[in-house]
């Protein structure tokens, strides 16, 4: 048999993405696998992505979640996303370790809603929001590694396209993934 019969008979892998608190970035950087995206459809389904606009994750080989932890729903897309998904890759630095939003948790989130909401002048009706349909913060920005179990970390703010396609492929391909240092930069 040779490698086209043996890709033709192995099972199409299914993978779902989703951000929580985040600027999905991270979603504009596996954009930007530009004409890989074409060789990426090839291999793989989609689920819950934008690409598919699909709202809930069902079962997936493989999910990548962009964005830090920061209120009660983020938390309940997080863990339905786990349940969801055998392997579960953290992409980005909001994902790995609370990015840019954890940058509020220095912060007492009173004061600081207090602050945006009650006290700025030229506000209207100062009142902080308490809307039920919002959902409940939590007192701190977290990393989903602090919630849920995740198998992976892809740093970077956001990683390059070209990091995400090399980890994609080796992951398909059944091979630990491995991002040399060339292609992981923070600038």
């Amino acid at each position: 048999m040779d490698a086209a019969e043996s890709d033709a008979r192995r099972p199409r892998l299914r993978i779902a993405t989703t951000s929580l608190a985040g600027c999905f970035g991270c979603h504009m950087s596996l954009l930007d696998i530009d004409e890989h995206l074409f060789e990426l459809a090839q291999l793989v389904d989609f689920d819950r992505s934008p690409l598919t606009d699909v709202k809930h994750c069902g079962p997936c080989d493989i999910g990548l979640i962009e964005g830090g932890v920061c209120n009660a729903e983020n938390v309940h897309v997080l863990r339905e996303f786990r349940r969801n998904c055998k392997i579960l890759v953290a992409v980005g630095a909001c994902a790995v370790n609370g990015g840019l939003p954890a940058q509020r948790n220095h912060l007492e989130l009173g004061a600081c809603l207090q602050q945006v909401y009650q006290f700025r002048e030229g506000l209207a009706a100062p009142q902080i929001p308490d809307d039920p349909e919002l959902p409940l913060l939590l007192d701190k920005v977290r990393p989903i590694h602090e919630v849920v179990r995740v198998d992976y970390f892809v740093p970077g703010c956001p990683p390059p396209g070209e990091a995400l396609w090399k980890f994609l492929t080796d992951l398909i391909a059944g091979r630990t993934p491995r991002l040399p240092y060339d292609l992981m930069h923070y600038d």
